[in-house]
């Protein structure tokens, strides 16, 4: 399985950007519904967080700091998905990964890290 993220950029503080995450490869529509995606980010000499998780029965879960701004989604026709950022802060600025974690095992798959840098 392969993840494409892309979407990162460079933003003023206050703007938006929109990550975008394809899965392809050795993943079905059906499995990819199946899956638990999410985004994490890391920041230089910080460890990597988890932003959102979106689980597939719906419910959602969000880094205290980004809730309210962040929302995930998921187009499962596309074995996709995606994490709009509004209001964007200095501290948003790290690099962000897309996962995907497919049932029954719990298996993880990465993409390759968008960067999402906020000027003040």
């Amino acid at each position: 399985v392969q993840l494409q993220a892309s979407g990162g950029g460079l933003v003023q503080a206050g703007g938006s950007l929109r990550l975008s995450c394809a899965a392809s490869g050795s993943i079905s529509g059906l499995l990819f519904s199946r899956s638990n995606v999410g985004w994490y980010r890391q920041a230089p000499g910080k460890q990597r967080e988890s932003v959102a998780r979106l689980f597939s029965g719906g419910s959602t879960d969000y880094l205290d700091s980004v809730k309210g701004r962040f929302t995930i989604s998921r187009d499962n026709a596309k074995n996709s998905v995606y994490l709009q950022m509004n209001n964007l802060k200095p501290e948003d600025t790290a690099l962000y990964y897309c996962n995907v974690r497919t049932p029954p095992l719990f298996r993880d798959y990465w993409g390759q890290g968008t960067q999402v840098t906020v000027s003040s």
